[in-house]
């Protein structure tokens, strides 16, 4: 399976690593920027990302910055997209079964290299509910 995966400079050393984490547990991770931790801008980066799940390139996207609000407002933008931050299991379990979320957001200031991971991991293996929920994420498309 695809992921797609972007950061700003705030996230990068996280993003190598997770990519790292995603190739290890049989995942292809495409890398959509940045390439350092050099200053840049985040938005950039989360309309590649976004682009590339909303067109079927990607089945899910990974984005982090130094918060991860920034990067979730602009994949929000993208038709198509549910990009939800996220930090914890929890939420990247609820994220998904509940609101069909196809990008992950999260912070490097505020998280572990291990609690990305474990969010990562979940939100990756987390089916979609339906009933209820697709009601409710049917909605959100029209």
């Amino acid at each position: 399976m695809r992921i797609a995966i972007g950061s700003d400079h705030a996230g990068f050393f996280l993003k190598e690593n997770i990519k790292l984490y995603l190739t290890k547990e049989g995942y292809e991770a495409e890398d959509f920027g940045t390439d350092s931790p050099s200053s840049c801008d985040y938005p950039d980066y989360a309309k590649k990302v976004a682009d590339a799940v909303a067109c079927g390139l990607s089945k899910f996207g990974i984005l982090i910055c130094g918060t991860g609000i920034g990067m979730s407002i602009v994949a929000n933008k993208t038709r198509g997209i549910r990009a939800a931050l996220c930090s914890s299991s929890e939420t990247a379990s609820l994220a998904r079964s509940h609101n069909h979320a196809n990008v992950l957001c999260f912070s490097a200031r505020f998280l572990s290299e291990e609690e990305a991971k474990q969010i990562v991991s979940t939100f990756l293996t987390t089916p979609e509910e339906e009933g209820r929920h697709r009601r409710r994420v049917d909605k959100i498309e029209a």
